[in-house]
């Protein structure tokens, strides 16, 4: 297993071990999981510039990598929605994007094409993941609901994007 792959191992060792940490509730808890969760969303960017520096592509990691992201976050959001600090409809949205994108992707496989990850949707990663951080300290209301408007917007966006580009991908007549 090479660098960029443990890593990602790493990151989805990380997630349950986050969520102990939220759910055990000790005093200065908030800080500890935050500290996890930096260092959680660290090892995506950092898994994925290795992989690709240094030539460590594998499909592993083409197929970990992502879902280790995916599930970082969604324990996140999830956490926050229980906590009452993110509304439902807003995870509902990412939740959605993500299945759509992913459908798009076996779709345009099928029909012998590949869709590489758009620059929006590597934006709207790294804004959800500075949100949920900002999320994890003791702000004011007003910060949770512009946190919720960044990442629902970049969602919206990057799904939008995504289909509008690779509306070709979807052979409608088949």
């Amino acid at each position: 297993m090479n660098t960029a792959n443990k890593l990602t191992m790493l990151r989805l060792v990380m997630i349950p071990a986050y969520l102990v940490v939220l759910y055990w509730g000790f005093p200065g808890a908030d800080y500890v999981a935050l500290a996890v969760f930096v260092v959680a969303s660290l090892t995506d960017f950092v898994d994925g510039y290795i992989a690709r520096h240094y030539h460590q592509i594998t499909d592993f990691g083409k197929f970990m990598d992502p879902l280790a992201d995916k599930v970082l976050v969604l324990a996140a959001m999830l956490w926050f929605c229980q906590e009452g600090r993110l509304p439902a409809w807003a995870l509902v949205l990412v939740v959605a994007r993500e299945f759509a994108v992913s459908g798009l992707r076996l779709v345009a496989v099928d029909n012998g094409r590949v869709i590489a990850a758009a620059w929006s949707g590597k934006v709207k990663t790294f804004a959800t993941m500075v949100c949920l951080c900002l999320m994890h300290l003791p702000v004011p209301a007003q910060v949770d609901w512009a946190c919720v408007a960044v990442i629902a917007g970049t969602t919206l966006y990057s799904g939008v994007e995504y289909f509008v580009r690779n509306r070709d991908a979807l052979n409608w007549k088949k």
